[in-house]
């Protein structure tokens, strides 16, 4: 049984997954939207998701929280400055998965992951 095992594990080291949802979501940050795998990004969803209420609280110890796990000052005040107070009325949802199709090496599923604040364009 699979009760209450929630961890992606995506082939890594846990120390491994930490760092690279920690890359995810900070590019994430700074880039407004990034293109990767549909197993990654729906992992760096979750990720998000969690910095970004973080960053509602708007609290030191918050923001504290937020530098430990993405481990880059400069996204945590760019998060915490614009992108968590334009979510400011929204209760979650804050990033969408649009599909994009295979990548043609492999065949692995390819996403953009973005912000839901920002508006829909194709590349």
């Amino acid at each position: 049984m699979r009760h209450r095992k929630n961890t992606v594990k995506l082939g890594r080291t846990s120390a491994h997954r930490d760092a690279l949802m920690a890359s995810l979501v900070c590019n994430l940050i700074k880039a407004k939207r990034i293109k990767t795998t549909q197993p990654k990004a729906k992992a760096a969803r979750r990720m998000a998701d969690k910095m970004v209420t973080l960053g509602k609280k708007n609290t030191l110890a918050a923001r504290r929280r937020a530098i430990a796990k993405l481990q880059d000052k400069q996204a945590v005040d760019e998060l915490f400055s614009k992108i968590a107070p334009a979510f400011a009325e929204r209760n979650g949802g804050y990033t969408r998965i649009l599909k994009m199709g295979k990548r043609l090496s492999d065949s692995s599923e390819m996403v953009l992951l973005e912000w839901t604040e920002t508006p829909v364009t194709s590349e």
